[in-house]
Order: C-alpha cells, then structure tokens, then sequence
C-alpha cells in the first residue's frame, strides 16, 4: 500500500482531504479466551460529515490494522462512527486527478489495505452501524463476517449512478457472495434507477450481511455475536453460488438494464458488467488487477467528470440555492391551505402533512371533490402504515390533520396557502383575489403553475409582495426539484418563508427568475417542439423517437410526451410561442392531436411490438423533407444551447450550474451528462451555436496536469 500511494505525487489532489483516522483498541467479550481488535473509521466528532477514503484515509486504515495484528487478537473487527460507517472514495480528491498513475494507484492502494482483512489467519468481522457505500461496503465485503444495524440510513453500491465502478473488490465480492443475479440489482439496477439504496433488512436478506441487529447497544451485541461465531456455536450460512445457465441470465439481464438505462452512452456501466462477467472465475488477483484498470481508464473520463459535478450540485449547491433571501427572514408555518382537491393538490396534501405534521385544509367547488382528495390523502397513508413507514399512532395523527372545507375561510389562520387549480390565468388570478379576502396580509400565497407568469398572477392583489411561485414536478413525492419563482413585487419575507417550506419539505430549491415556463419546462419545451417540428416535417416517428438515444436520456421525446400529458405540453407550448414566437412553434398537427383526444403517439401489439397509432398516423399531417437522426439530434441539442444561453443572458437563474440541477433533479437527466451544460460543451455545440462554452475547461471535464 505504502509503494501505492508514494510512487505517484497526491499533493495537488488531496489536499483539503478530512482524513478518515481509523484507531484500533483491544476490548474483552465475555467467554473468550483473548481479545477482539475493534478497528474505529472516524473523522472526527461532526456526525455530518462522512467517513472517506483518499490517500491519508488508507493510510491511516493501513496502519490501524497493523496494531490490530501486532496485538494477536482472536478477531478483528471494523466499525464506524455513530450513523456513518463509511462512504468510500473521498470524491472531491478523485475529481482533481490528473494523471492515470494516481488513478491506478488509489485502485491498487484500496485493495492493499482492504484485502488484509480478507487474507487475515484470524476472523474478521464489520460492525456497519451506519450508512455503507461505495468503498465503504466494500471494505465490509472483504470481512469474512458481516452485522449491520437495522436503523442504517442506507446501504450501496453507488458507482454506476456516477460514472464508475465500484473499484475495491465490490464486483468480484458481491456476486460471489450473493450470486450474480443479485449483484446486478446492486451493482446495475439500483444504481442506474435513480441511485436506490438497500435497507438494512433488504441488505441482510440478500446476504450482503449475516446478521441484523436492533436496539442501541448495537456494537455490545454484534461483539456478543462475533463471539459465538468464534466458538464455532455460529456458523453463518453462504449460498452455493451458480456459475453456470444462472450467472449466464444475470449477466444478460444486467446487459438489458444498462442498454435501457444508459443506451450505450456511459462508459461506467459497462465496465462494471464486464467486471461481474469475470467475477464468474472467482479470481481475485485477476479480478482485483482488472477494478484496478477499469477505475484508472473511467476516473480519466469526462463522463466520470460530468457524474461528479453532478454529485456536486446536487449535495451542496442544492442544499445552499444560490441567491436565496436570508432565512432568518422566513415566518412560521403552522397551518397550510390548498385550493383545489384533484389528483395534484392531494399529492401536496400528502406530502405537506408528512413533512411539515401541520394542519392542512384543501377546498374545492363541491363537496364530493374535497371527500375524493381527503379520502385520497387517508388512504395513502394507510398504504404506508402498511408497508410499515409510519405507526399506528402516526397514521391516526397525519389523518387527523388533514381535512376540507367548501370555504375559504378555512384559511383565515393558516400561514401557506398554495392552489393547484386548471392552468388558466383569469381562473389562479380570481383564486388568489378570493382568498385575498380571507387570509392574513402576512400569509405566503403560492402558485403551482408551471408556466405563467407569478408577477402577472399578484398583479391586481393588494398585497402581491407575498406571491411566490412554487413550481412541483410529477410525481410529487419523488421528484426532488421545486422551482422557486420570485415574481418582480414578492418581497424577501414571503421568499425566505417559501425556501424555509421547501427545505422541511426536503425538497432541492433553486430560485428562478419570474420567465414563461421557468427552467426545466422551457428547455423540454423547445427540446421537443424541434423533435416535433422534424416529425411535421417527414421525418419518421420512429427515426426522430430514436434521434437523441445516445445521450442516455430516462425516457425519448414521445414517451416524454405521453407522461406529461399532450394537452399539458400543448399549453406549455402556446405559452412559450405567445412569448417567443419565432423561437418556440405553434405544431397545428399538435392541436389536431389534443383535440382528438389522444395521449400517445404509440400504440403495442398483442406481441408486445410498438407502432405508431393508426388514428394518429392519419392525423399527423407530415411534409416531405425527412432528416436522419444524427440530424435530428443535432438540431435539437443546438435549440438548447441556445435557450441555454439566453436564459443565462436573461438571469433566469444564477448560473449554468442551477439549469444542470434544475435538468437532473426536475427531469431525471443523467448525472454522467452532467445535466446538460457539459455535454454540450464538450460535444462543441456550445461554442457552434452560441460562440464560448457554458462552464469552464476542466469544470465537469478531466482537467489538464
């Protein structure tokens, strides 16, 4: 390990690292005849900051372990600090290599000091009794015994998600331990689905772990339990693994899941099955040697680059909005109002009652509407009582809370009231008047809608300093983006109590300047309208379909069209002509297509084959100037760069890094694209349309030595 990290020059690379200190004691278990070596990962006393491994971290991990041998213990065993186990790779220090040889050598260093607990004469065991990812599971998969905790916040194998793999044993351990097809949903499919993670009795009934262990004396009762492991009174079960047919259909399923999550477009997935098919010689030195190369060639990819400048925004800069008001400003939220009671505002109902456990009152025009989205409400709650998320006591609380009301004088005391009502100007602007007569001058009104203007929906109130918008993305509960809108009168009050709201509903904020259809719709607009306009051109459905699938994008242009619903994208559309017509068209084939009811474009067969709609065929009036889809791709990606850039121009929001954000949390674009700004740079479309990058050379891109 020492040759590892002294034969390449790290001091540029880490140099801010918070060193992972592990520290070894000797403690006595009852009924054993000498001592356990209890290894301690732990980087200080701040329980925010997780446990990571760059240069100094291993070392100290290296070190560790050699105290622990000196002492000739019966077992060693590695734990963390309270709620962290570790996280893996210190990233901010992975981001800064420059030269391959330091990539190699973090690879063959990790491996070193890890793989001593896998080579050790005496048992080894991990204690994880908190959050286990990345290098921090692996260093738990080359102990020879495993316990976790059941209130372990999370457990993975993130790699994948970001660009990676995981590169200290995890793709020669795991399918080894579990067999192949379980490391595939670890490895691949949760990673790729949006970074899942494992619960720990998730983690434990696929046999990543031996035993799950409850209660607060958890490091008491996994040494209590190491101890009968030793005595020979445990002997934890493992799995004959299959290597045959079994290992065969992993890797072809796990071959599907990359190609429909990533298309081909992120090296890191890639390789990581790859390194699951060679994990089938149960090899290690080979196996090892091959993570070794597969993390030196990914860690010197822009994609690792652009997966890590996601990570980024999304763990700091979304957690501090640029240009958020100071939240010392921000008023109390006792009670919260929601005008209207259909399928959105019961959604934020939901999740307003789980997050803020205020009172909250919806009201609509009849009282079978308020019943249908109370009773929603309840019943969503009884599904996780159910699945065991809250308890009995709880439920009854959360059900208790919310309630309707055919008048809005329900929401005289309240200190939030946000409508979700049909999409039309006259109909949100006679909604805020009415309840303008009903609320306090103090209490924050706030709008949904997702594309008119917020200054033009206050403009006749008497108090429009406190109108915010408070832009959701479907579905609600999972989507973590809330666009922020701060029309040209909200004052700093109403806006910090909208980002305090938007915070303890743990949703990501980025405030955005008060422009038709605000960020992520505006983009997906013009986006599709060019995808669009090819197709009304003669291009074929399934040739412009098809156009941006190297890019990895969560779903095509037409998928994306039936899950925002037609009539919804038409209106956003109209909205964005109105206000830039000679930029966003008005697809007349798009008004046939709503008027006529339809919601997709494509149609199965009894055999599962897609085809495009017959009615829809017949009414799609195409010309006769068909494009290719390298042509169609082009065209689509040049329209975004330059509403990018105007939208910069225009201070839309901060800076190109919130529309990254905005694009990977309101839209599910990948991390490995950084959002969008870093691919376009480096693909040279930035600097072909608009004439200079969008970020930096080396920000989101490997930086030059």
């Amino acid at each position: 390990m020492t040759e590892a990290l002294t034969r390449v020059d790290f001091s540029a690379v880490f140099p801010d690292e918070v060193v992972t200190l592990a520290s070894t004691r000797f403690v006595e278990v009852p009924g054993l005849d000498g001592k356990i070596a209890l290894v301690t990962l732990d980087n200080g006393h701040d329980h925010t900051k997780p446990n990571t491994f760059g240069p100094g971290g291993l070392a100290s991990l290296n070190t560790a372990l050699d105290e622990a041998f000196a002492g000739n213990p019966v077992a060693i065993a590695v734990t963390g600090k309270p709620f962290i186990f570790a996280v893996g790779a210190d990233l901010t220090g992975v981001g800064k290599i420059t030269e391959r040889d330091q990539a190699l050598a973090i690879g063959q260093a990790g491996h070193t000091v890890f793989r001593r607990l896998r080579d050790s004469e005496v048992p080894t065991f991990a204690f994880v009794n908190g959050a286990a990812m990345g290098g921090g599971l692996e260093v738990a998969l080359h102990c020879r015994y495993r316990t976790v905790a059941a209130n372990v916040a999370a457990i993975a194998l993130p790699e994948c998600f970001l660009g990676l793999v995981p590169g200290w044993g995890g793709t020669q351990l795991l399918p080894n331990l579990i067999g192949a097809d379980a490391a595939v949903t670890v490895v691949l499919e949760n990673a790729l689905n949006q970074n899942k993670m494992l619960k720990p009795a998730q983690a434990h009934q696929l046999g990543i772990f031996d035993e799950l262990l409850h209660g607060a004396d958890f490091l008491e009762q996994s040494l209590l339990w190491a101890a009968k492991v030793i005595r020979g009174e445990i002997s934890p079960a493992r799995p004959e693994i299959d290597r045959g047919a079994a290992w065969d259909a992993a890797i072809a399923r796990g071959r599907a899941v990359v190609e429909g999550r990533t298309h081909g477009s992120a090296p890191g997935p890639l390789r990581a099955l790859q390194l699951l098919e060679l994990a089938r010689e149960n090899d290690l030195d080979r196996g090892f040697a091959a993570e070794d190369e597969a993390l030196a060639d990914l860690l010197m990819t822009d994609e690792l680059r652009a997966g890590l400048y996601s990570f980024n925004l999304v763990q700091k800069r979304a957690k501090r909005p640029a240009g958020a008001p100071d939240k010392g400003l921000a008023r109390p939220v006792a009670k919260v109002g929601i005008v209207g009671a259909g399928l959105m505002a019961s959604q934020l109902a939901l999740l307003f009652v789980r997050r803020l456990k205020v009172p909250v009152v919806l009201t609509d025009i009849d009282q079978g509407r308020i019943d249908k989205g109370v009773g929603y409400v309840h019943a969503e709650i009884d599904k996780l009582l159910g699945r065991g998320r809250v308890s009995p006591d709880e439920a009854n609380r959360l059900k208790a809370l919310v309630s309707g009301s055919l008048d809005k004088a329900a929401f005289a005391d309240a200190d939030f009231v946000i409508e979700a009502v049909f999409e039309e100007m006259s109909v949100k602007q006679q909604v805020f008047a009415e309840l303008e007569q009903h609320v306090t001058p103090e209490c924050v009104l706030a709008t949904n809608t997702s594309s008119l203007s917020v200054t033009e929906m206050a403009g006749k109130l008497q108090h429009p300093e406190r109108v915010v918008g408070f832009h959701f993305f479907n579905p609600v509960a999972v989507l973590p983006l809330l666009e922020i809108v701060r029309g040209e009168r909200t004052d700093d009050a109403s806006l910090a109590t909208a980002f305090a709201v938007g915070k303890e509903l743990k949703k990501s904020c980025v405030l955005v300047k008060d422009a038709p259809a605000f960020v992520v719709n505006r983009l997906l607009t013009r986006f599709l309208t060019e995808v669009l306009a090819s197709i009304d051109e003669g291009t074929p459905f399934e040739v412009a379909d098809r156009a941006v699938a190297p890019l990895g994008l969560p779903m095509s242009p037409l998928v994306l069209l039936q899950l925002v619903g037609p009539a919804v994208a038409l209106h956003v559309a109209e909205t964005l002509h109105g206000a830039f017509p000679e930029r966003f068209g008005a697809s007349e084939n798009m008004k046939r297509f709503v008027a006529a009811g339809k919601t997709a474009v494509w149609a199965w067969d009894e055999q599962g084959n897609q085809q495009v709609d017959p009615e829809v065929a017949e009414l799609w009036q195409q010309g006769d100037t068909a494009q290719t889809e390298e042509q169609v791709r082009e065209r689509a990606l040049a329209v975004l760069a330059e509403e990018i850039r105007l939208m910069l121009d225009e201070g839309v929001v901060a800076e190109a890094q919130d529309i990254d954000l905005c694009m990977i949390l309101g839209a599910g674009w990948p991390f490995w694209l950084g959002g969008i700004t870093p691919y376009l740079d480096r693909a040279g479309i930035s600097e072909k349309v608009t004439g200079k990058r969008f970020l930096a050379p080396g920000v989101a891109s490997v930086p030059t030595a």
